[in-house]
Formats: structure tokens, C-alpha cells, sequence
């Protein structure tokens, strides 16, 4: 069992062994890795997604806001209008009245304008964050996979098995010089 050559038949099989299972778990790793790299890029989607869906949603909130205080003032000025005529008050005042009014309304409008504005602003740079967020989890996903080389292996290999081929040598002449 201890002879030379069964030494060196010992680890030049396991020297392919460990090849072949250094081959296939670089293998898989690849496989993990672009999985992983395949819902990184899904869920990033699916986050700028939200974010334009919540932007989508936050302008149509400003918007039927926008309608609601417009009808409230032409309510209001219609109502003025009548109320100063039926009370026959015409001129300045009537005018300044209605005036103020419509810049009540011009000044509301010019908020939530301002409010749409700083909330796009916000989403743009969360969705550059998130974009920058994925691209450090894909660098992350996507690290260098450590790929066996065959001539580091074969060279690794015909060093152990002419290291075993000596001890088996050695081990022979031990018995031989004993017995």
C-alpha cells in the first residue's frame, strides 16, 4: 500500500480531484452571482418604479388641489359679485375685493407650483441614490470569482506526486533496511 507508485497514482488523483471540485464551485459561483445580479437589477426597478408611481401620485394630489382651489375662487368672486350688486356697491373696493382674491388664489397656486417642484427635486436625487446604491450592490454581487488555473493545478499535482513517489520511495528502503 505504501509503495511509490501508489503514492503517486494517490495524489495525482487527488490533485484532479481538487480541480475539477475548484472548477465547479467557480462554476457556480458565476451562477449564483448572476442571479443575484439579475434581482439587484430586478428590484431596482421595481424601486424607481415606486418612486415614479409615488411622483405620479403626489401630482395628481397637486393638481386636483389646484382645480379644487380654483373652483372655490370663482365661487368666491361669483358670490362677491353678487353680494356687491345686490347691495348695489360697485366701484375701488368691489374691484380690490375681487382683486385680493385673486391673489389669495395666484399666491396658493405658487406654493403648491413651489411644493411639486421641491418634491421632484427630492425624487430625482433618491432615484440617484438608488441608483447608486444598486450599482455598489451589483460591484458587491459581482466580486472576482477565484477560477483554477489547469497549469497551476497539473504543476501543484506532479509536485505532490513526486513528493509521494519519494516518501514512498523512502519509506521501501526503511522496510527493506529493517527486515
Amino acid at each position: 500500500m505504501c509503495d511509490p507508485v501508489t503514492l503517486t497514482t494517490i495524489a495525482v488523483v487527488s490533485g484532479g480531484a481538487q480541480y475539477i471540485g475548484q472548477r465547479r464551485m467557480a462554476r457556480q459561483q458565476a451562477r449564483y452571482q448572476a442571479r443575484a445580479a439579475e434581482a439587484e437589477r430586478q428590484r431596482a426597478m421595481q424601486e424607481q418604479s415606486a418612486m415614479r408611481i409615488r411622483q405620479a401620485q403626489e401630482q395628481e394630489a397637486a393638481n386636483r388641489e389646484l382645480a379644487d382651489v380654483s373652483l372655490k375662487s370663482r365661487e368666491a368672486l361669483a358670490k362677491a359679485r353678487t353680494s356687491a350688486g345686490e347691495a348695489g356697491v360697485s366701484g375701488a373696493s368691489v374691484e380690490a375685493l375681487l382683486d385680493d382674491y385673486t391673489r389669495q388664489e395666484a399666491a396658493y397656486r405658487i406654493g403648491i407650483s413651489r411644493q411639486r417642484e421641491l418634491q421632484d427635486v427630492q425624487t430625482g436625487l433618491a432615484l440617484t441614490d438608488a441608483g447608486y446604491r444598486t450599482q455598489m450592490r451589483q460591484i458587491d454581487i459581482n466580486r472576482p470569482i477565484n477560477k483554477p488555473s489547469f497549469l497551476t493545478a497539473a504543476a501543484s499535482t506532479a509536485l505532490n506526486a513526486a513528493s509521494a513517489y519519494a516518501t514512498g520511495q523512502q519509506i521501501q528502503q526503511n522496510k527493506t533496511s529493517t527486515g
